[in-house]
């Protein structure tokens, strides 16, 4: 997993601000899609895989979660979230979310946001998710798309001479680390094919329940217009798994 990227001072600002902006991604179309997915929450004991500054972890007890663990690798993140989300009912953690076992707890339920394509070992991942949840816990995760994190160099939209746009596609079946430009500094990312992703999750004992590429509604379209390219190419990928007994 990317080790401190969040801890860059000047990386870090620029993640908060493309964050703070209210007709960003995540909270227009990413954020929406990953909780209408969830579980009922109430009475559950929730972990929060890389939970940043901690306002999902809030939004949790406010569905109904009995308990919250957030766990982040930055330790900007964490002091953030301790600043902006703290509450009796949650617990944050320093910590990489590769080394679940030393949190020796078991949850009901466990989310992620944008967070395991950092992951280099997806199959060791999915296992250590897998040996914290409950018999039949789930595990909701969103990632980028792997159309997304397919090319090397990044994500290319394109144009015929005649104005058409279309997605530039390559390396989709070339699986592996990626380098590629965010907010003014390289970032490393892991493409993984649907087979790979779909074929790891049963590997460790996960069943599918629900597959989503969300595609923003007309109002979203509306609030943000480039949106409207979500319907040739989705630029997010989320997955909910159901555990099976250990």
């Amino acid at each position: 997993m990317q080790k401190n990227l969040y801890d860059d001072p000047i990386f870090f600002e620029n993640y908060m601000q493309l964050r703070e902006n209210p007709l960003n991604y995540n909270r227009l179309l990413e954020q929406p899609a990953l909780q209408a997915m969830l579980p009922p929450l109430r009475g559950k004991s929730v972990l929060d895989l890389g939970c940043g500054f901690g306002d999902a972890c809030r939004a949790y007890l406010t569905l109904g979660a009995a308990e919250v663990t957030g766990i982040d690798l930055s330790h900007r993140m964490i002091a953030e979230a301790e600043k902006r989300n703290a509450d009796a009912r949650i617990v944050y953690h320093c910590m990489d979310m590769t080394a679940l076992s030393a949190l020796d707890k078991m949850f009901d339920v466990a989310v992620s946001s944008l967070a395991v394509h950092y992951i280099e070992d997806f199959d060791a991942f999915l296992c250590a998710v897998r040996a914290c949840l409950q018999p039949g816990g789930v595990f909701v995760f969103s990632q980028e798309h792997p159309l997304t994190t397919a090319p090397s160099a990044g994500p290319q939209w394109m144009a015929t001479e005649a104005g058409a746009r279309y997605y530039a596609l390559s390396g989709y079946s070339r699986p592996g680390a990626r380098t590629v430009p965010w907010l003014d500094r390289s970032v490393q990312k892991y493409h993984r094919t649907f087979s790979q992703i779909l074929c790891a999750a049963r590997r460790a004992g996960f069943t599918l329940e629900e597959m989503q590429e969300p595609v923003p509604n007309a109002e979203t379209v509306r609030k943000n217009p480039r949106m409207e390219k979500e319907f040739d190419k989705p630029s997010f990928l989320l997955l909910r798994l159901r555990a099976g007994a250990v």
